[in-house]
């Protein structure tokens, strides 16, 4: 069997396990069974259960960031986007965040947990954060200067607000997935997130603030 697809088979045995069970508990013996591979062949490849949940919390990286910048269209069609199009763009980006958790719920649960478990991990959902908040702040930045806004509020306002928007969309991907009855579909639970963060947003743009001394 091609070294690749042995791989992706541990891998795959490796994310079910420690999203079932957490890192800690998670047992080398049981993902090797899962794998059908025996636990000398998984250390041979891997090296280290540290270095086996690395590599899930990458794959799983990777193909979240991917999911995303594909709905967002993020790319030289997206390079002077009019403001209808940088909502469009979020909405669309948002659908595939949403989407890609719920089809994978195992990965996703890797990646939520990993930032609990100490460095080198935490480190790395830190990266996926930031690459993910990056492309929200600039949706969120031409959106708000193609509407007229003013470049103190795209500069003051704008990065918070994405990072608000990112916090907000992992917490509700985990709301969305505990669910077992009536579960949202990935565009109810992007519809939930825009209406929360977009329609403020657009009552910021038009000067509209809230104060504690009103």
């Amino acid at each position: 069997m091609p070294r690749e697809v042995r791989e992706r088979q541990m891998l795959d045995a490796a994310v079910a396990g420690f999203a079932r069970h957490g890192y800690q508990a998670a047992s080398m013996d049981d993902i090797a069974e899962e794998a059908g591979v025996s636990k000398p062949l998984v250390y041979l490849y891997l090296k280290s259960k540290e270095d086996l949940f690395t590599a899930c919390i990458r794959r799983e990286r990777a193909a979240l960031v991917a999911a995303v910048r594909g709905g967002t269209g993020d790319g030289e069609r997206a390079a002077e986007p009019r403001h209808s199009d940088a909502e469009r763009q979020l909405w669309r980006g948002l659908c595939a965040f949403f989407a890609h958790t719920a089809a994978r719920p195992d990965g996703w649960s890797v990646l939520h947990r990993a930032a609990t478990q100490g460095e080198p991990f935490a480190r790395e959902i830190a990266g996926m954060r930031a690459e993910i908040t990056e492309l929200v702040t600039l949706l969120l930045g031409r959106a708000a200067v193609d509407a007229g806004c003013d470049e103190e509020f795209a500069e003051r306002e704008v990065s918070g607000l994405a990072h608000a928007m990112v916090g907000a969309a992992e917490s509700l991907a985990v709301w969305a997935n505990s669910r077992t009855d009536a579960a949202p579909s990935p565009k109810e639970t992007a519809a939930t997130l825009m209406n929360f963060c977009w329609t403020g947003m657009g009552q910021m743009i038009k000067g509209a603030r809230w104060s504690p001394h009103r």
